[in-house]
Order: C-alpha cells, then sequence, then structure tokens
C-alpha cells in the first residue's frame, strides 16, 4: 500500500464524495447496493447475537490483526488536549487500537472500555500490558449498548437525568460497581455502530447520550456510503438497505450523511462537525487505487439550561 501521513492518509479529500456516488449510481453492476432492497429479518433475535464477534476476536488473536489508530488523536485533538480528570468511554473496544493511542497520549484522561465480546476485552488488556508498563487510567467491562444499559456506574440515575448529584469521579478503593464516576466527559463510537443492526441504533445512541456530561461530546467515525468494502459485498449478503452481513456473521452498515445527521439529532444531540473523508488508497502490489469513505463526526451534548 502506498504511504503517506497518517492525518493524510486517513482524513483527506482525495475525491469529492458526489464523483464516487455518480459513477456508482450509474453502473448497472452495482444497481444492488443503489436500490431498496426488501430487508431480511435483521431483528434482535437474528443479528444482534454477540457469538459472531467473540469467535471474531478468537480467530484474530494474533498480533499481525492489531493497528494502532494513531491517527484519531490529530482528528479528535479533544482527546489530547481534556483537562485533568477528564473520562473517555470507548464503546466497542475490539482489540484496544483506539484506547491504547488514547492512554500513550493523555494521562489527564481515564478510559473505560466496553465490548459485547469479553474476547475482546481479553484482547485489548493484552495489547495494552504489552505496549505500556504500569497503567492504572484504564477499565474495561462487559456491555452490548445495543441491548442493554451501560451499567449505572458510569452513570446513575440522578447523572443520566442531569438532576443535583455530584460525584468526586475517584473510587476511594470500592469497587465500580459500588461507585458512580458521574458520567463521562467522552464518548468514542469508532467503526461499531455499524455493527449494530440499523432498527437498534437509535437506543444505542440515546444509552450514550445518557451517560455523557452535559457538554460533553460523542466522537464518531465509520463506514461511509459507497466505501470500497461496500462495493465488494455480493447482493446475497444484503439484508437491507445499505445493511450487510459478512460470511462470518458480524454486520456492516454504510452511512450517509444525513442518516448520521438524522440519528444522533433526534437523540438529543448537537451536530459539531460532520463531513465524509474520501481517501484513493493504491494498492501497489496488484496496481488498483480503492476509493475509500469514512464518515467523520463530532455531537455534542448540550450544557444544561
Amino acid at each position: 500500500m502506498e504511504k503517506r501521513g497518517e492525518a493524510g492518509e486517513y482524513h483527506s479529500k482525495d475525491f469529492e464524495w458526489d464523483f464516487l456516488k455518480n459513477l456508482v449510481e450509474n453502473d448497472p453492476s452495482l444497481s444492488h447496493h443503489t436500490q431498496e432492497q426488501h430487508p431480511v429479518d435483521s431483528s434482535s433475535s437474528s443479528f444482534s447475537d454477540s457469538k459472531p464477534w467473540q469467535d471474531f476476536h478468537s480467530r484474530h488473536s494474533s498480533g499481525k490483526f492489531f493497528k494502532e489508530r494513531r491517527y484519531l488523536l490529530k482528528e479528535f485533538p479533544e482527546l489530547v488536549l481534556c483537562g485533568e480528570n477528564s473520562k473517555l468511554l470507548e464503546v466497542g473496544c475490539g482489540n484496544g487500537s483506539t484506547v491504547l493511542p488514547v492512554l500513550r497520549g493523555s494521562k489527564n484522561i481515564t478510559v473505560y472500555a466496553c465490548d459485547c465480546s469479553s474476547e475482546a476485552l481479553v484482547r485489548t488488556k493484552e495489547n495494552i500490558d504489552r505496549a505500556i508498563a504500569t497503567v492504572d487510567n484504564f477499565h474495561s467491562f462487559s456491555c452490548d449498548f445495543s441491548t442493554s444499559a451501560f451499567p449505572n456506574w458510569v452513570a446513575c440515575h440522578h447523572c443520566r437525568h442531569n438532576k443535583n448529584c455530584y460525584h468526586s469521579g475517584e473510587s476511594d478503593g470500592t469497587s465500580l460497581d459500588e461507585h458512580c464516576i458521574g458520567g463521562v466527559d467522552f464518548v468514542t463510537l469508532i467503526f461499531t455502530l455499524s455493527a449494530v443492526p440499523k432498527e437498534m441504533m437509535p437506543r444505542a445512541i440515546k444509552e450514550c447520550f445518557a451517560v455523557l456530561k452535559p457538554g460533553g461530546l460523542l466522537l464518531f467515525r465509520d463506514y461511509g456510503l459507497y466505501d470500497m468494502t461496500m462495493l465488494r459485498f455480493e447482493p446475497e449478503k444484503c439484508i437491507g438497505f445499505r445493511e450487510y452481513v459478512r460470511s462470518d456473521g458480524t454486520l456492516s452498515y454504510f452511512f450517509c450523511l444525513d442518516t448520521v445527521k438524522r440519528l444522533f439529532t433526534d437523540a438529543g444531540f448537537i451536530e459539531v462537525e460532520l463531513e465524509n473523508c474520501c481517501v484513493k488508497a493504491v494498492n501497489r502490489r496488484k496496481n488498483k487505487i480503492m476509493n475509500r469513505v469514512w464518515v467523520h463526526g463530532k455531537f455534542q451534548k448540550p450544557f444544561l439550561k
């Protein structure tokens, strides 16, 4: 693959998205991606099981699959510039590729990371322990935010409803289950929401909104509409409009900007930033250009009036 600076590689305007849209929507061979399909049953009973992700992380337990997302600190500098005692909730931490650069980049932030797969949590802990000698600002826990609420210790009932509730944010030696941390300053959804069944996304986003402090930020990055990986799916893998199932049973949804805006503003967020990142990646071995599209977004929970 052609090399370039990380900021340029992952946050770029190599081409206009409308140019790609025109190419795709005028190609008859890609019509199954552009025409609304009769959805297959993608209800929670069909595709929300965490087992495919458990199996996924078991298969990819070697270090070869792990790649730090260092570019995120340039894309979301708030994670480095935050004040002391800031708190981040990383939803869908996978193998730790997001949390590790955050832990390296800032000593002011405490990271709470969750995933629906216990295997993923093991991989995250292994990768952090391998990279950083001593870590006292990282905690992980199991949670599927598409089907269940975050634990009360993340934000108690009073914190969720912005009532008078004062917490030090320190555990004082007690377990997390016994002490509310008072909500978080940041939530990161990095290639996580696309793996949630579409009809369950609104509930999942509202859960993120509930545990953010007023004024807190949700930082979002995920697959964009007509990304190369979308166009690789065969027609039989389409289970709904812009929604696909991989051969291993995991889901992948591809977002347009309007859909992202609607999902987050309907949950109560204020849009701060929202754009497509369009990158031409070059596979020199195959002499092939690949059009990558990712959606970048920042959304804020309103301050109390």
